[in-house]
């Protein structure tokens, strides 16, 4: 295996010479598909039935958790340093990188790598200060590593935060051709009298919502299995934004949210910031409420968003797996004293009320 480490000066990342994306040496690998159908009369798809499982996950969780029993259970590990706390946290861009090999579009995906991260480490109250990324592949194709870490560098400076350096892995007979995986990994700062911990949450504080982007970087392995059973080629014209096609819509990178949640904390202060990953708000917001209360959400207090309308009928998935894999449209939520509601809109007027905290376990649909 080659391992090459980079590295960059401390401080904020600086764009590279951006380029036009090369032609590839390779046919893009579309898949196969014929025109879109509804799938067959009574086929239920899930999330495990696409090959991923929750629980399973939930499980590894709860034993490493026994092993390492100081490991923090919130989006992002911390650690006191002086006055302040120190935040980390990983991820990946996960499946989503399928499609970016299938519709040969490599510029974006390192947008998602470093929000996943970023958007973790920002739960906490902390500011991002660097991040790092591994690419590892096959063979090394430049002008494709290229695009990615155009993407990643383009994620730091809207996170505000320096990609210091990475690694890239040249692993021959490991990947498939003009293939790679990605992972990243996140660090900032907080103040220990503002770290955001969820302690101060009570019942009858208001949660407000920023809205996704679209599916961000969770749930692909369902939607490539929507796709698939409704014949639904990626060149397709987008059926709710007729000037893209499908590949390129779900390819829409992941909203990083950091530079608005820095600025809330700071003019009004937050209870809680939950970012909405893996599991949906249904697994997610319990990470940050109080034992003993729990959360109700109104669905009807904003339209479900096209994209996944689309992928629920297509599937014909159940209303309780969309909620439990998808974001749903709501991309990061954050918990304030009612009082504080009309100037968190005021700030970013994007933000609604989405639900309260109330008294009980999990999340409420209401």
């Amino acid at each position: 295996m080659m391992q090459q480490q980079r590295q960059a000066m401390a401080g904020h990342a600086q764009p590279m010479p951006m380029v036009a994306p090369m032609p590839s040496k390779r046919a893009s690998r579309m898949a196969v598909r014929s025109k879109a159908v509804a799938p067959a009369a009574g086929l239920t798809l899930t999330y495990k039935q696409a090959g991923v499982d929750i629980d399973a996950g939930d499980e590894l969780v709860r034993r490493i958790k026994k092993m390492n029993p100081t490991m923090n259970t919130g989006f992002g590990g911390f650690v006191p340093f002086g006055d302040s706390y120190l935040v980390s946290g990983t991820d990946g861009v996960g499946t989503k990188l399928r499609l970016a090999f299938d519709m040969n579009k490599h510029d974006t995906v390192g947008i998602d790598l470093v929000a996943m991260s970023v958007n973790d480490v920002i739960t906490s109250g902390a500011q991002p200060l660097y991040f790092l990324d591994y690419f590892a592949t096959g063979k090394l194709d430049v002008d494709q590593a290229e695009q990615v870490i155009k993407g990643v560098i383009e994620g730091c400076n809207q996170s505000g935060c320096a990609l210091l350096g990475g690694e890239t892995a040249e692993m021959p007979g490991f990947y498939q051709a003009g293939e790679y995986d990605l992972a990243g990994f996140a660090t900032g700062a907080v103040k220990k009298d503002k770290l955001i911990d969820g302690s101060t949450i009570k019942a009858g504080d208001k949660v407000l919502a920023f809205k996704s982007s679209g599916v961000h970087s969770n749930g692909f392995s369902l939607v490539r299995k929507v796709l698939e059973v409704s014949n639904t080629e990626l060149t397709a014209p987008c059926p709710w934004d007729a000037s893209k096609s499908i590949g390129e819509a779900f390819l829409e990178p992941t909203t990083i949210y950091v530079k608005r949640i820095i600025e809330l904390h700071e003019k009004i202060g937050l209870k809680g910031v939950v970012h909405i990953t893996g599991g949906g708000m249904t697994e997610n917001i319990p990470r940050v409420v109080p034992k003993g209360l729990g959360v109700d959400v109104d669905p009807n207090s904003y339209p479900m968003p096209p994209m996944f309308q689309w992928i629920q009928k297509s599937g014909n998935i159940p209303t309780d797996d969309m909620r439990r894999t998808f974001n749903m449209g709501v991309g990061m939520i954050i918990v304030v004293d009612p009082s504080q509601v009309e100037a968190a809109q005021k700030l970013v007027p994007e933000l609604w009320v989405l639900g309260e905290v109330a008294p009980g376990e999990g999340v409420h649909y209401v």
